[in-house]
């Protein structure tokens, strides 16, 4: 398998695995996988009481032969779940962070 495909594979996996873990009642997991543009997304959707719940809860990209992680609204230390999948942090860029940021850490910075 080549690396964009083994790529998805995991990035489809990592999404699937954790919308299974993460139910409430009235609120909806939605994953969207567009294999086009390479945009990966798990939102939660829906009413908990009077209250509209909309977010994502993990957006990956794929870009320039690597990973951007462009949201992470848990404490999930992505990097181990992926490193499992044989990708290592030098293929991740954790694009949330400011671009100074990532110089100083174990990620790829671009």
């Amino acid at each position: 398998m080549d690396r964009l495909n083994h790529y998805r594979q995991c990035i489809r996996d990592f999404l699937n695995h954790y919308s299974q873990l993460w139910r409430e009642n009235g609120v909806e997991n939605q994953i969207i996988f567009d294999s086009e543009h390479d945009h990966y997304l798990l939102l939660k959707a829906g009413w908990a009481g009077d209250q509209r719940i909309y977010y994502p809860v993990f957006h990956f990209d794929i870009k320039d032969n690597k990973i951007w992680v462009q949201e992470n609204t848990t404490d999930i230390e992505l990097d181990k779940d992926l490193e499992e999948m044989g990708i290592s942090k030098k293929e991740i860029v954790v694009g949330f962070h400011h671009p100074l940021m990532r110089e100083h850490s174990d990620y790829a910075t671009v």
